[in-house]
């Protein structure tokens, strides 16, 4: 299927979106969206015609536990929700620890690199055939940025979705800003990855934007799309017309106008880089040959031992509410629309290649393997615990800082009273907060149990404040929620002092 030009569809621009002219697709995060109803903007686009494609930020396909059911079946649902012709995930890890462990469980809150090795390969591919089991439309898979990488690797990145793509028919959802970001941060040749991957799987790519501090490239999109990242779309379409490419945008939105120059200028680069015609295979013809070492007859062991992951206590509260699961930014869409748009076609595999064989289950000493491994490093990214054998100790410390600062960041966006409450004090309490305590549950449950962490510390120092930040908490923690009567009481009490 030929998705053509799209635009991340975002809540804070969704008027912008509905009126860029050319714009034939749109991607939403699926963790974004509720299960039973659309926001009014997405059911406008769809009732024009415009494909919407649900993109997953929270499976961790990459990780070490098989796909947790339920959230494979809340992708499926808004799948269907949205009469997807396919939907899209990470190639990466965002929790580990657990009972593989016999650890407390850990949320990066963000998407980690899988290490290339043949047992992190064979973990994956297993997950990624649950998935596929579990969803009504195709699945691709995205390359991740990443500002580490791991040590004693056994495949380059283009050989490892090669073998993916070979071993379990899954798409390719081809990031080149984080070709161009593992480029500088990590030293990785784009080009040499684009000669390896499978370009026939292909389902679509994106461009994004980011920015180089101290001679590390953050992957924001919050920046403009830069001219290395567009060379690197250049190449790829020199190999391959793409299916589609997508515009990501998730935060510092700009006017209308400029995410309109941004899409001219993916369209210029497309028909500036493609191949005179007749010169170029199509889509489907059979892929180069690439070289892929041979997989060891049993997985090597783990280089080293972690470090062990520390011991994470709830904060106690009156009750528990059910946590959410990690996100990437927004809040709750609209409410409900009565629209039921046609669903849009279905996708089918890619024609250049068979049916991938059915594979043998994966062993547990693998998957024990791959945990032990990525709860070391998790561990030490978001807990303080020593840096597993191999791995540069001031990479981590940027990646560990650049974790922190997302959680502080969606944080306040899930729970926008707590900046509002603290004020400037804000950011700096919540980095203190987040140096010793990682993220276990959602990050409405980390507003909370941060909320609660400052009560108990004394603060805030402005008496006003905490009286705020004590009913904010009280509210959400509770067993249910205050009655109307409480809230104009309050509401009228916080006017009297002037909050």
């Amino acid at each position: 299927m030929e998705l053509g030009i799209g635009i991340g569809w975002r809540p804070e621009i969704a008027h912008e979106v509905e009126a860029l002219a050319g714009v034939d697709w749109v991607e939403a995060v699926a963790e974004n969206l509720c299960a039973d109803h659309l926001p009014d903007s997405l059911v406008r686009l769809r009732e024009r015609g415009v494909t919407v494609v649900p993109h997953g930020v929270a499976l961790g396909l990459g990780g070490a536990d098989r796909p947790d059911p339920g959230r494979l079946a809340a992708l499926a649902a808004r799948a269907e929700l949205l009469g997807a012709p396919l939907v899209t995930e990470h190639i990466a890890f965002v929790r580990a620890g657990g009972p593989l462990t016999a650890s407390p469980g850990l949320e990066a809150g963000h998407l980690l690199p899988v290490p290339r090795t043949w047992d992190a390969l064979d973990v994956l591919c297993e997950n990624v055939r649950i998935a596929q089991d579990s969803l009504p439309v195709p699945l691709a898979l995205e390359n991740i940025a990443a500002l580490i990488t791991w040590p004693e690797e056994e495949l380059t990145e283009g050989q490892f979705l090669a073998e993916l793509v070979e071993r379990t028919g899954v798409r390719l959802l081809i990031d080149v800003a984080n070709l161009h970001t593992n480029h500088v941060n990590l030293g990785q040749d784009p080009a040499k990855a684009l000669d390896e991957l499978p370009v026939e799987a292909i389902a679509y790519v994106h461009v994004a934007g980011g920015v180089e501090k101290n001679g590390v490239w953050h992957d924001t999109h919050a920046h403009p799309v830069t001219a290395p990242v567009l060379e690197v779309l250049a190449e790829l379409r020199s190999r391959v017309a793409p299916p589609g490419v997508l515009l990501e945008r998730d935060d510092a939105f700009p006017p209308a106008r400029e995410l309109a120059g941004e899409l001219d200028a993916i369209r210029a680069t497309l028909r500036k880089a493609a191949p005179p015609a007749g010169s170029q295979a199509p889509v489907g013809s059979p892929a180069r040959t690439v070289t892929v070492p041979a997989a060891p007859a049993l997985a090597p062991p783990v280089s080293a031992p972690p470090a062990p992951a520390p011991s994470v206590s709830k904060p106690s509260v009156s009750a528990q509410p059910t946590p959410a699961p990690p996100v990437s930014a927004q809040p709750t869409p609209a409410p409900s629309v009565s629209a039921q748009p046609t669903p849009a076609p279905s996708v089918s595999a890619p024609s250049a290649s068979a049916p991938p064989a059915p594979a043998p289950s994966v062993s547990d000493a693998a998957r024990d393997r791959t945990a032990v491994a990525q709860t070391a490093l998790l561990s030490a990214l978001v807990a303080g615990t020593p840096a597993p054998a191999g791995f540069d100790p001031a990479r981590l410390r940027v990646q560990s800082r650049s974790l922190a600062a997302k959680r502080a960041d969606v944080v306040a966006k899930v729970a926008p009273e707590l900046p509002e409450i603290l004020g400037d004090g804000y950011r700096a309490a919540f980095l203190a907060y987040a140096g010793g305590r990682p993220m276990s549950g959602g990050y409405r449950r980390d507003a909370l149990d941060f909320a609660e962490h400052v009560l108990i510390a004394g603060g805030p120092a402005d008496p006003v404040a905490r009286r705020e930040l004590t009913y904010w908490w009280r509210d959400r923690s509770g067993s249910r929620p205050p009655g109307r009567a409480t809230r104009l009481i309050r509401a009228a009490r916080a006017a009297l002092v002037g909050r």
